[in-house]
């Protein structure tokens, strides 16, 4: 294996290079800023983020709302697709034994001008060097007066394989990596890793005020953040400064934070917001009728789950779990909460992705079963257990609440009597992380295309306080896990994640339930929108008629 990492990592340098050298011709700085078009967007979004440090939060609600609003990285997942290309780096190498990466900054990229932060120089090294130094070091300044967890960082394992980075010049970084990773660059593309202004992050730092970097953000991103009121709305401009032409053509980006679908949908028809996210799958072909309205639509790239936290009794045992998962009737499950928009999941990852098992099968819906094995367990009785329901509405789960109710009956057939417990969305992934739910329905979008994203960020011992919230931590399946993400070739790292997926379904540390379709519903006048296969609504090279 090891003789053929540095042949590989020798054709991968040349093809990244020669990808982002055509890639930057076309993406360069602006040498003056246009005048952005007088055009106001709104888009009605379902949640409130729980802040704008992209850093700390794995939703959704804070990427679209940050990450791809105000920030941006060093490499960027094209504009609807998987994949990478140049974004603050406009190139970089990767040595030949596929450790070292090098980059190279785009030079004049200005940071934002706010109300509270005027920037007296451009993005420079300094800048990247500081964003991964605080996920990487404790004692960092910014992370020891502003301290909180930076999950994605953690869940990839980048904590660990990251063994430093150097500012080697004002425009090129260096990272040295412990071990091969290959889904490394398509890691950088994600929203944690989006690039701060070390300039105001010193501003923050000597008035004694870090904790405004997730209430105040700054970035070099196409919108500039001007105000947040909670549960309400969130007010952008267009950044007219932005260092990619044509990719910014809204003057205004207002979020509209709506939390009821239907209330939403009335919205999009009054023209009251031209963007809307998740609806009601019962809505769809009315949407769809109406004169006014598009309604893009793509297979989405998620599962909808339902997670047992196996440090908590009686879920450590595998045959509960086994007996709580072949009691739950997916079909009826399916049917009625996705009304047609989706289908059932046997699988932690979604049929595209690839090295999906096409062999793996469900146990069979059988409640006298479930009930036998709960009995060899030693609960012949059942037991009572907490059932955590979303809050909010997602494409891998439209309606958890119901969902939550079939199961909890489900369950009642064989003695176990599940109580639904639910929490503002905020709260509710605060408390998961804490592990504090028995099961919870949960679901994930997958963030960079590689199979690592699924089987490392939900069920690796290293997400076990992030995204694994089963708690699970199986040696046999991490080394599986851990071997893989320090292979290059995509057959030898497919055999390793089929037997990872072949182990999942053994231990059933979580339960699949749905893969769905994705729309998204707009005005007819709304111009270049793309879906994003990762989740987040973007607002990159969308304009009004």
């Amino acid at each position: 294996m090891s003789a053929c990492r540095p042949l590989f990592a020798v054709r991968l340098a040349s093809f990244i290079v020669a990808v982002a050298g055509v890639a930057a011709a076309g993406f360069g700085v602006a040498a003056s800023a246009a005048p952005l078009p007088a055009k106001t967007l709104v888009f009605c979004s379902d949640a409130s983020p729980a802040g704008f440090d992209p850093a700390q939060y794995t939703t959704s609600v804070e990427n679209s709302a940050a990450g791809y609003t105000v920030y941006n990285r060093l490499v960027e997942f094209e504009q609807g697709g998987t994949k990478v290309e140049p974004g603050l780096a406009q190139s970089w190498d990767v040595s030949p034994d596929g450790k070292t990466y090098t980059f190279h900054l785009r030079h004049g990229v200005k940071f934002q001008t706010t109300a509270y932060f005027k920037p007296t120089r451009e993005l420079n090294a300094d800048d990247v060097v500081l964003t991964f130094e605080r996920m990487l070091d404790p004692d960092n300044a910014l992370r020891k007066q502003y301290p909180v967890s930076f999950p994605y960082f953690v869940d990839l394992g980048l904590q660990k394989n990251i063994e430093k980075i150097e500012a080697l010049d004002p425009y090129t970084v260096r990272f040295t990596l412990r071990n091969v990773s290959a889904p490394f660059l398509s890691e950088l593309a994600m929203p944690f890793t989006s690039i701060l202004s070390g300039e105001y992050v010193d501003q923050l730092l000597r008035a004694g005020k870090a904790q405004d970097l997730n209430q105040y953000p700054v970035g070099t991103g196409p919108f500039i953040f001007r105000s947040y009121t909670k549960d309400a709305s969130i007010r952008f401009d267009g950044n007219p400064d932005y260092w990619k032409p044509g990719v910014v053509r809204l003057s205004k980006l207002v979020f509209e934070i709506t939390p009821d679908p239907a209330v939403r949908e009335a919205k999009l028809k009054k023209n009251e917001c031209q963007v809307m996210v998740y609806p009601r799958p019962t809505d769809i072909t009315e949407l769809q009728a109406d004169p006014d309205l598009q309604v893009p639509q793509q297979v989405g790239f998620n599962v909808g789950f339902l997670a047992y936290n196996t440090t908590h009794k009686p879920l450590d045992n595998v045959d509960v779990r086994r007996a709580l998962d072949m009691a739950i009737d997916k079909l009826t499950i399916v049917k009625q909460v996705y009304q047609g928009a989706g289908q059932v999941a046997s699988n932690p990852m979604p049929p595209t992705q690839w090295s999906y098992d096409k062999t793996l099968t469900d146990a069979p819906y059988d409640t006298a079963k479930a009930k036998a094995l709960l009995a060899k367990a030693g609960y012949p009785d059942g037991f009572d257990i907490t059932l955590w329901a979303m809050p909010v509405q997602r494409p891998y789960n439209p309606n958890a609440r119901l969902m939550a109710e079939l199961i909890q009956a489900d369950w009642a057939k064989i003695g176990v009597r599940a109580k639904i417990v639910t929490y503002e969305w905020g709260e509710y992934v605060k408390r998961a992380h804490a592990g504090e739910h028995d099961t919870m329905l949960i679901g994930f979008t997958g963030d960079n295309g590689d199979p690592d994203n699924w089987l490392g960020v939900l069920l690796s011992c290293a997400a076990v306080k992030g995204s694994n919230f089963a708690k699970w931590c199986y040696q046999p399946f991490d080394d599986l896990i851990v071997q893989a993400r320090e292979m290059t070739d995509q057959a030898q790292r497919t055999k390793l994640y089929v037997q990872a997926q072949q182990i999942f379904k053994d231990q059933v540390p979580f339960t699949p339930i749905a893969h769905s379709i994705v729309y998204q519903p707009m005005r007819k006048d709304v111009m270049g929108f793309k879906i994003d296969p990762f989740g987040p609504t973007q607002f990159w090279n969308v304009g009004m008629k």
